[in-house]
């Protein structure tokens, strides 16, 4: 949205913009793909953005309310999953795609999401994954992905999205619309997903949708 920081050594498989702010961080931003700062791209891509945003919101009519429940431990299939206020993650979420072509997970937050810090203390795993599997955050403002915290999936927040030192992406996006800014330090984000098994032609996690 209207700004991207950068502190230390990140590491972006994938495009890298910023729209309509001007604010395109570089350095010490390792990046295999293009950046946009600003550009006819990342504009449409934040139009895109607001689209996606509220289609997945609709879906919340078939939601199941996790409202108040860590995340850490649930071995969940492939759904809608809704929070009415706030969603933390503190240990494993396991993702279980079934086997199935095009399994589905989409977490509906209120407010805001958080994960734990530190080594090991939060965690999302993908088993069992089909063809063009699709995992989406929604998060109604501020998403906080803390220390070392290995994530799967694509954030899509209205507001501020921060990761914190060692947080990685292993398979998915960080968007925000405005007002943004994306806060990195000495991450890494792909889109490519090697280091998840199966889900190399997900497109990010955002296949089948």
């Amino acid at each position: 949205g209207s700004a991207t920081t950068n502190t230390g050594a990140t590491t972006i498989t994938g495009d890298y913009g910023v729209s309509p702010g001007s604010s395109l961080d570089m350095t010490g931003v390792t990046l295999t793909g293009t950046p946009h700062p600003t550009d006819a791209v990342a504009q449409q891509a934040q139009r895109v953005l607001t689209t996606a945003d509220l289609d997945l919101q609709g879906l919340s009519s078939s939601a199941l309310s996790l409202t108040g429940q860590n995340l850490g431990g649930l071995n969940l299939g492939p759904g809608v999953y809704s929070f009415a206020t706030s969603a933390y993650l503190t240990g494993t979420l396991t993702l279980n795609a079934q086997g199935a072509a095009n399994a589905l997970f989409v977490f509906d937050i209120g407010t805001t999401l958080t994960t734990a810090s530190g080594p090991g203390s939060a965690a999302v795993q993908i088993i069992n994954p089909g063809a063009n599997d699709a995992v989406y955050w929604v998060v109604g403002s501020a998403a906080t992905i803390g220390t070392y915290t290995s994530l799967e999936g694509n954030i899509l927040a209205l507001s501020p999205i921060t990761l914190q030192t060692g947080a990685t992406i292993g398979c998915g996006r960080a968007l925000n619309q405005t007002p943004g800014p994306v806060t990195m330090d000495t991450n890494t984000l792909s889109i490519g997903c090697s280091g998840v098994t199966g889900e190399a032609g997900s497109n990010g996690l955002s296949g089948g949708t």
